[in-house]
């Protein structure tokens, strides 16, 4: 049988190429990943407003497969309408699969306090508005952005192509210019960044948090489920 330790329901954007391959990977023995998707090509904020309403019925479908959490695997779908929508919509999700629901934002929020991050270097794919979107939204929650950088990308298979490599030389770059951070935020679930964070930790000596790790962590302690994934945030619990 699948999943004899946990069934992890992921929500993503259709788009999505990274999510699975990438929490797959990292999962621990015993445990699986089962995807229901939301129609979602171009990462606006139009677009990802329409695809949020798709959420509940994603989480109804994953129920019929028995999940034991539900992960809303999207960053900046999750933080669209700021604090308050995010816990909502783990609430809603939650109760319409009735199990545990995590959603990204707050998997990310969750994972920064733990590793005690609070002035964060902002590495993201997004076009400006949205990177401002997430700025504001850290802020809010008392995180310092000491520095950022986008690349402007919309569409999502365009940011889906992008390579470890990628985001490894953004966060490089970016780091020259914020000596005073205590940590790194890798945004975007379609971001290929999860393999390159035990590298950048080693090279730059600071924790790296990257969005799919975040949310696989958090889903992992809502279950009761320990990993030792990649990077600082796996050796905490929360």
């Amino acid at each position: 049988m699948t999943g004899w330790r946990a069934r992890i329901g992921l929500v993503v954007p259709s788009s999505n190429t990274t999510a699975e391959p990438e929490l797959t990977t990292a999962c621990p023995a015993g445990t699986s990943v089962h995807a229901a998707r939301m129609p979602l090509e171009d990462v606006t904020a139009d677009d990802l407003d329409a695809m949020a309403d798709r959420a509940i019925e994603c989480a109804e479908l994953l129920a019929h497969a028995d999940v034991d959490v539900v992960a809303y695997d999207c960053t900046t779908g999750s933080l669209l309408h700021g604090h308050g929508f995010d816990a909502e919509l783990e609430a809603e999700i939650g109760a319409t699969a009735d199990c545990p629901a995590v959603a990204t934002a707050l998997s990310v929020e969750r994972a920064l306090d733990t590793l005690d991050c609070q002035r964060i270097a902002l590495a993201t794919p997004y076009v400006n508005d949205l990177t401002r979107r997430e700025v504001d939204y850290l802020e809010e929650s008392g995180h310092e952005i000491v520095a950022v950088d986008d690349r402007g990308t919309t569409a999502n298979t365009d940011i889906g192509a992008l390579s470890p490599e990628d985001a490894y030389r953004q966060v490089d770059a970016l780091l020259a210019d914020a000596d005073d951070s205590d940590g790194v935020f890798v945004s975007c679930t379609n971001y290929p960044s999860l393999p390159v964070v035990e590298t950048l930790e080693a090279d730059r000596g600071l924790p790296v948090v990257t969005s799919n790790a975040a949310t696989l962590w958090d889903a992992l302690q809502s279950v009761d489920v320990d990993t030792d994934g990649p990077g600082q945030l796996f050796a905490r619990n929360r």
